[in-house]
């Protein structure tokens, strides 16, 4: 028999249930002690509460993620509507035969393209990957793996979309172009145009503008997350349409590489931006730091340069002590990984693990194991800092350089030489081939200027400023106390300075560089996201509200940045390259399929796209073979003998040789003429008349003028 409250039930309690007193435990004792409606009739109100509390937060939530998502996807049809407009009112794309617009395509662009169309009229998706796997056209007489060599994966996943977007509709019986007669005027024939996602071309550019609509997307999202305001986005998008020519040249030159490769940093340093935020990172963000890296590297051959800045900066940041070393050593997984993936897709591709990228990856991992079992002392020393940065730097170089030798590997040693010659000033053919183009000269002078006039530099600078105070009050802190002030300002700002540190490093690529304001600009444009945080600037909104403030900004801004817009949608043309189309009609009807031409490396390109004729020479310079090989062909330019340039020529199997005599006599800037710069490479024939001049006025007896227009000069080399 039990008596109420005894037994073992009431003598002993849960050990592991808090001890409660007061209203709540009284009230607790109350619901124990009804009847069983009763307390299914209380829980049901509790539960309805519980919901309605947890509806309330829930739906909060959600309408903030929706509406981000919508602004961003504002922004990108907005970015993608723009480009489309550019490029068409520059080119009248629409309106250009199919000879036209690979014509359009010059350079690296049409060389790029030439894959995709190979891709798409091999009877087979996998036929013409074999194809471009076996190439036997591109640098004659070699059978090159274009895969391994040209970053073409988004050429094979264009192509393999084409297929089956036109095998579909086809199955469907949906037409996927218009084509109609346009006459031409002045005399020209008219010709076919067709629009629509059939035509290759049109197809080509449409994906590479919904993949930038998208980066802007990225970019929303991307401010937006970094200053913790939806304002913070709208700056970005802003300053990014406000200095839209800076920023970008997609409109101008879809398919280079960077118009594939540039929306997917975006993304990894919007996933980096989270990773640095939270306190563990879980796997999936590793994983899609991984993809992202991925997707970066495979398509833009540059993309090693950047991700080593990247990891400097992380580095530093971890030197510092705003990350912990075992978060950056998970990070450092991932590129590894990454890296390992992408030389594999590549066949081996040995540029990417002879990289100073792939050096600091290894050294960088060897300082975070060995560092604090090799100094004892405590971290948050300077000289410790210096100790680690200073083994950073000579770990990389040094181990750059052994790998390259044991691999032997050359084909980069012209971007060391190309820095020397912005240093002290050092010569050589390659080195001025690239530094005579002006996208690799020095930052023009007027680009400060026009970040000023948006006010863009200004802000950021403001931005830049805030961070850096913060990082030097930290530092200082760190060198002489410990606790949690530290621990929360780490986990605070970390990303912050992380960020800083990248911008300094665009900018010097910027400088030296001009072509890599690319990075510098949109990064310009994402800082300036900042002018919104609370985290830097919580005591100015105390006194004024962010919304005054921001739209003041951009305001003023709006004032130079229209009229950037205003001069970017006046600009109005239409391609027509009568010369060159002549050239190539010519070739195709006047020559054997299997006539080897040897020429300037843009013609070239555009010989191999529009004729299919093997070519010897193109404009991918980036390895030493075929800086060689370019050496030989441009060597009608120089000052040397024709008979010896004729050995030479015949020597790679060249048939005919395409002379432009533009590229004799036009002179971009001092000493970047082409006889100019075969003087720097070939001193004992200075003085000569060029020989190019020569064949402009009579080639025989070593070579035959076989075609000549207002451009080009079709030079036959006879076997001796």
């Amino acid at each position: 028999m039990r008596k109420g409250g005894g037994g073992r039930r009431g003598a002993r309690g849960d050990p592991r249930a808090p001890y409660r007193e007061g209203p709540a435990a009284d009230g607790e004792r109350d619901v124990l002690g009804r009847g069983p409606l009763s307390l299914l009739r209380v829980c049901g109100d509790r539960l309805r509460v519980f919901v309605v509390d947890r509806k309330a937060f829930i739906t909060k939530a959600d309408s903030k993620i929706w509406l981000t998502f919508l602004l961003a996807v504002f922004a990108g049809v907005l970015h993608w509507c723009h480009i489309t407009t550019l490029f068409e009112n520059d080119r009248h794309f629409s309106h250009l035969s199919t000879l036209e617009r690979e014509m359009a395509f010059r350079t690296e662009m049409g060389l790029y393209y030439s894959y995709f169309k190979i891709i798409i009229e091999a009877p087979s998706f996998w036929s013409g990957v074999c194809t471009i796997m076996n190439d036997k056209l591109t640098e004659y007489p070699l059978v090159i793996n274009t895969l391994q060599r040209f970053n073409l994966y988004p050429e094979v996943v264009l192509a393999s979309w084409y297929r089956i977007y036109t095998t579909i509709m086809e199955f469907l019986g949906v037409p996927t172009k218009t084509c109609w007669t346009v006459n031409r005027g002045k005399g020209l024939s008219p010709v076919e145009s067709c629009e629509g996602l059939g035509d290759p071309a049109s197809f080509y550019v449409a994906v590479i503008f919904l993949l930038n609509g998208f980066m802007m997307s990225l970019f929303f999202i991307y401010g937006t997350y970094l200053s913790g305001s939806h304002l913070g986005g709208l700056v970005t998008v802003l300053c990014f349409f406000f200095n839209h020519g800076e920023c970008t040249r997609v409109m101008w030159t879809p398919p280079l590489r960077e118009s594939f490769s540039y929306p997917f940093l975006v993304m990894q340093m919007l996933l980096l931006t989270y990773i640095l935020r939270i306190p563990s990172i879980n796997t999936g963000s590793l994983i899609a730091l991984c993809v992202s890296n991925i997707f970066f590297m495979l398509p833009w051959q540059f993309a090693q340069f950047v991700l080593l800045t990247q990891i400097a900066s992380l580095f530093a940041v971890c030197i510092m002590g705003y990350i912990d070393s075992s978060k950056l050593q998970k990070i450092l997984s991932a590129h590894m990984v990454s890296l390992l993936v992408c030389f594999i897709l590549m066949f081996g591709n040995s540029m990417l693990l002879t990289s100073y990228y792939a050096a600091s990856l290894v050294v960088i991992s060897g300082i975070l194991e060995w560092s604090p079992k090799v100094l004892k002392r405590r971290k948050r020393e300077v000289y410790v800092w210096v100790i680690e940065g200073c083994a950073w730097l000579f770990g990389t170089v040094t181990l750059k350089y052994l790998t390259s030798l044991v691999f032997g590997i050359a084909d980069d040693a012209h971007i060391g030489n190309i820095l020397k010659s912005k240093f002290i000033g050092y010569k050589d053919f390659d080195t001025l081939m690239y530094t005579c183009a002006a996208e690799f000269d020095f930052m023009e002078k007027e680009t400060p200027v026009r970040y000023t006039k948006t006010l863009l530099l200004p802000v950021v600078l403001v931005v830049f400023g805030v961070i850096i105070k913060r990082a030097i009050k930290y530092i200082l802190w760190s060198l002489s106390h410990t606790g949690r002030y530290e621990k929360e300002e780490r986990f605070n700002h970390g990303e912050l300075v992380f960020h800083a540190l990248q911008l300094l490093a665009y900018s010097v690529l910027a400088i030296l560089i001009m072509r890599l304001k690319l990075f510098l600009t949109p990064h310009l444009c994402i800082m300036a996201s900042l002018v919104c945080s609370k985290q830097l600037f919580g005591w100015l909104f105390s006194k004024i509200q962010p919304k005054t403030l921001v739209f003041a900004i951009l305001a003023l801004m709006t004032i130079e940045g229209s009229a950037n817009l205003r001069t970017q949608w006046n600009i109005m043309g239409e391609f027509s390259n009568l010369p060159q189309e002549e050239l190539l009609e010519w070739i195709k009807v006047n020559t054997r399929q299997d006539a080897v031409f040897a020429g300037a490396m843009p013609t070239m390109a555009s010989v191999k796209l529009s004729t299919l004729r093997p070519i010897v020479n193109h404009p991918h310079y980036e390895d030493a073979g075929l800086r060689a090989r370019t050496k030989v062909v441009y060597s009608m330019y120089s000052r040397k003998p024709a008979s010896q340039v004729k050995r030479d020529l015949i020597k790679l199997g060249v048939n005919y040789y395409i002379l432009e005599e533009s590229l004799c006599v036009s002179r971009k800037k001092p000493g970047c003429s082409m006889p100019e710069i075969w003087d720097v490479e070939d001193p004992a024939n200075r003085g000569k008349i060029p020989l190019c001049t020569l064949m402009s006025k009579d080639s025989r007896p070593y070579f035959i003028t076989v075609f000549e227009n207002s451009n080009y000069r079709v030079l036959k080399i006879p076997k001796e």
